[in-house]
């Protein structure tokens, strides 16, 4: 952004009927560690899992080893909170540092996604079923013919399920708020326009704690609206969300130096975030750093920060479209990294030029739908769920150096996005009726501009699949 321009379905499944076998009762073992496959969301030629570890014992759990096969044709890919080791097709994930310990009657889990149709089975846990409680599979008495495979007792889900924060809209209106005066109009918070469903505050800013963030209602901007006091702006986040709107500190910029690049860092970045949530009453943390991003470092001081607040912070980040080109680097690692408590993705699609899109054939050009449809299917076809992937532009004129579009052009890129429809010459490999919605650069530039970005593209949201 620029300041002046600016993822319980069990797979464990007995064979209720089995011909010609005889099966012998057993007595039910004690309750103990159990582990838990649900498929939290399938698209077709793929899914995203996740396994929940439940200590039902009495003892502390010191760490877990979970291994299961998967059949032929089907192959794992992304995957966290745990590590991965693969000999063919069986799987074994063990605990991270932070997820080991489990106590009694608590739970951890980890996930992963998926392609092709098959899905785990004969899973152990720590060596033992992964059923725990109910005891080894029951030994039949004559050999057991080879079954064909038994259907899961309730159909996994083929929609995407919601974020951790379930009260958000299914596609959502994002817009950036100046803490800061410059050519666009200066508002109060409680005068954002009512059609934007996620208002991101920037930004939150370094101090000389590396690491730590601070935020106070700007002097220069406070001047401009003739005196606006923290007090007034920690009103106007509950105004906000007393419509049922959500408020998050956008912590960066264009000239935001925020950094963290060890752990002492990221402990500074997540206390004194969550200070500041507590504070003034943000909902969640936006990512913008212009300026270079750790991803290992940055990754722990966000869950951290989950840690703290709960599974309704809202994570948000705004990459720059250069930033969501390679998975394996910076933004897209960190989003792939913590994709189970991130909220959405808001790529900055403008101030680019040119760039390949997931074809890899072409050059498509800033500006365009063929350039927002292709680059965003790059983090779609490449882990990110399409409840996690936004649309970020500018809000007309003022408002970027490149890459403004026409509302109606951001519309379009939705449609061919969520239904194949609207497309320029580029259309994705499959359809993503998921997608979560759209960004603008900022609500000031766009009342400055009419209100035409929100008064277009929010209506339109509300059209999608």
């Amino acid at each position: 952004m620029t300041r002046s321009r600016s993822l319980v379905i069990s797979l464990v499944t007995a064979l209720a009927a089995t011909i010609g076998a005889v099966w012998v009762a057993l007595p039910a073992y004690a309750a103990g560690p159990t582990a838990t496959f649900t498929k939290t969301s399938d698209w077709g030629s793929g899914w995203e899992g996740r396994y929940t570890i439940t200590n039902g014992g009495t003892s502390t759990i010191t760490g877990w080893t979970l291994s299961f096969d998967l059949p032929a044709g089907t192959t794992l890919g992304t995957y966290w909170d745990a590590l991965l080791t693969s000999n063919g097709q069986r799987h074994t994930f063990t605990n991270r540092s932070w997820n080991g310990t489990v106590a009694p009657g608590a739970q951890v889990s980890f996930g992963f996604l998926a392609s092709g149709s098959g899905v785990p089975a004969n899973c152990l846990l720590n060596g033992a079923p992964c059923g725990g409680g109910t005891g080894p599979t029951p030994t039949p008495t004559t050999p057991t013919p080879t079954p064909t495979t038994p259907a899961p007792t309730t159909p996994p889900p083929t929609t995407t399920p919601p974020p951790p924060t379930g009260d958000l809209p299914k596609h959502l209106l994002t817009g950036y708020w100046h803490n800061f005066d410059n050519p666009a109009v200066e508002l109060r918070l409680r005068d954002v326009p009512n059609e934007y469903d996620i208002v991101a505050v920037a930004f939150g800013e370094a101090t000389t704690t590396p690491g730590a963030v601070t935020f106070a209602v700007d002097p220069g901007l406070a001047a401009s609206l003739g005196g606006y006091t923290d007090a007034q702006f920690t009103a106007d986040v509950q105004t906000l969300r007393s419509r049922g709107k959500k408020v998050i500190l956008s912590v960066g910029g264009e000239t935001g130096r925020v950094a963290v690049n060890d752990a002492a860092s990221a402990t500074a970045f997540a206390d004194t975030v969550h200070a500041l949530i507590r504070r003034y009453g943000f909902d969640g943390v936006d990512i913008d750093l212009e300026n270079g991003l750790n991803p290992t470092y940055m990754a722990q001081a966000l869950r951290a920060l989950r840690a703290k607040v709960g599974p309704g912070l809202i994570i948000a980040m705004a990459p720059q479209t250069i930033d969501m080109q390679n998975p394996a680097a910076g933004y897209f690692k960190l989003a792939l990294d913590i994709r189970d408590i991130l909220t959405v993705v808001n790529t900055q699609f403008y101030n680019s030029g040119a760039m390949l899109g997931c074809d890899q054939n072409a050059a498509y050009a800033q500006g365009t739908v063929n350039f927002i449809v292709a680059l965003a299917c790059i983090q779609l076809e490449n882990g990110l769920r399409p409840d996690q992937v936004g649309l970020g532009l500018p809000a007309g004129p003022g408002a970027a150096g490149g890459g403004i579009v026409a509302p109606s052009v951001v519309n379009a890129a939705l449609d061919c996005l969520a239904r194949g429809t609207n497309c320029g010459s580029f259309r994705p490999p499959r359809t993503y009726p998921g997608i979560r919605g759209a960004m603008t650069w900022s609500v000031n530039w766009d009342v400055s501009n009419g209100n035409g970005f929100a008064r277009t593209v929010k209506p339109h949201l509300a059209t999608l699949p």
